[in-house]
């Protein structure tokens, strides 16, 4: 219950009071774990709480791929874990990705199945043999891993047809895709309202706390009562319990005008990851360059800086569109949730309160399934 404000009746029965589960932060984690209570337990009273006037970090603000991992992210991954944990997270973004088309479905998303590209710049020749000569080992993991055959292959006779320069090797990955981000919550966000759901808006979170009978949800609009508490921040889950492992990773990502005659089409990654682009609606999509300077780029603030930008403008004139004329039409920002390990988080912090934070940068593809396990359980423990 609010207190501290005067709120009229109808306010308080309606949209304030008697609820059973808060839920903190509208993204893809958030809204996934609300609809899923809604689904198993109907009469459950579910709110959702937002700080900002759309889901703040990175839900809307994402690139948009529909991916589960490049060859040297396998690569990486396997060096930094085992076979076995790496090819768990392929699984679980794989499941993750199904889910969400499943719970939306694909026309609702845009999504399209053009398949993803890993590009090999002039200078990492090394690293692109190194690549290919474990596209065999590797296909063959994550065959065992999601079904999927022959994922995988060479595909340097393509490059020439996309207009890229600068490019020596190119790798392509047949089950990548593309979605519409802005699609993609609408839906959810209607799909959650059609199930009972309330979300409120604007709504700074400041202290949660477990009193034992009911969590004490301290706000900007004032102080919320309930029985359990989802917390769904990711990135910035640590403001609030600082005991978890999340760190921000801001990525900074602009679009340009519609660029005549474009021959890009798909999903495009390099320099391990760290810079990607896509086509859309006729412009490009390019985001990255958290690398430069992680410190810089480890922070709770959105912007830019001026160095990336001037990196991603590079990569516009030089190698994505080289020769072509172009005019960038946005400039934004998204917070990712990073941690040491690789797996999302998803527990119980105190007897009523559960975390699922922490996707590293892979929301799209594990955001539903992770919301969807924290729902079932404290659906478990009630």
């Amino acid at each position: 219950m609010l207190q501290g404000q005067t709120f009229s009746y109808w306010e308080k029965t309606s949209f304030i009071n008697n609820t059973d589960v808060i839920v903190i932060g509208s993204g893809l984690v958030g809204l996934s774990a609300a609809l899923r209570l809604k689904q198993q337990r109907p009469a459950l009273k579910v709110l959702v709480l937002e700080r900002g006037f759309l889901p703040t970090g990175a839900s809307t603000k994402n690139a948009g791929f529909a991916c589960f991992g490049t060859v040297t992210e396998q690569i990486a991954n396997v060096k930094a874990s085992t076979e076995e944990e790496a090819m768990w997270l392929v699984a679980y973004r794989w499941r993750g990705l199904h889910r969400l088309r499943q719970n939306l479905g694909d026309a609702h998303i845009a999504y399209q199945p053009h398949g993803g590209y890993e590009l090999f710049l002039t200078h990492e020749s090394e690293r692109a043999e190194a690549a290919v000569e474990q596209l065999t080992y590797f296909n063959k993991l994550v065959q065992q891993a999601i079904g999927e055959r022959d994922i995988y292959s060479v595909a340097d006779a393509k490059i020439a047809g996309f207009g890229i320069k600068g490019v020596s090797h190119m790798i392509y990955n047949r089950c990548e895709g593309q979605l519409n981000t802005g699609m993609m919550m609408r839906v959810l966000l209607q799909k959650v309202y059609n199930n009972g759901v309330m979300v409120l808006n604007n709504c700074n979170i400041q202290t949660v706390e477990d009193q034992g009978n009911v969590v004490m949800v301290t706000t900007s609009q004032g102080n919320f009562k309930t029985g359990k508490v989802i917390l769904a921040t990711n990135a910035f889950a640590a403001q609030l319990f600082p005991g978890l492992d999340v760190k921000p990773g801001r990525g900074q990502v602009l679009v340009t005008k519609p660029v005549e005659g474009l021959k890009l089409k798909g999903t495009y990654h390099f320099d391990e990851g760290f810079y990607y682009f896509r086509n859309i609606e006729g412009r490009i999509l390019l985001g990255g360059g958290r690398n430069l300077d992680f410190d810089a780029e480890r922070t709770w603030e959105f912007g830019h800086t001026q160095g990336v930008k001037e990196k991603l403008l590079y990569y516009l004139n030089n190698v994505i569109l080289p020769g072509q004329k172009f005019d960038v039409d946005y400039w934004w920002s998204g917070i990712m949730g990073f941690g040491e390990e690789l797996s999302p988080i998803v527990k119980q912090l105190k007897p009523n309160i559960y975390c699922a934070v922490r996707c590293n940068g892979m929301g799209v593809a594990m955001g539903s399934l992770v919301g969807e396990e924290v729902a079932d359980m404290l659906l478990n423990n009630l």
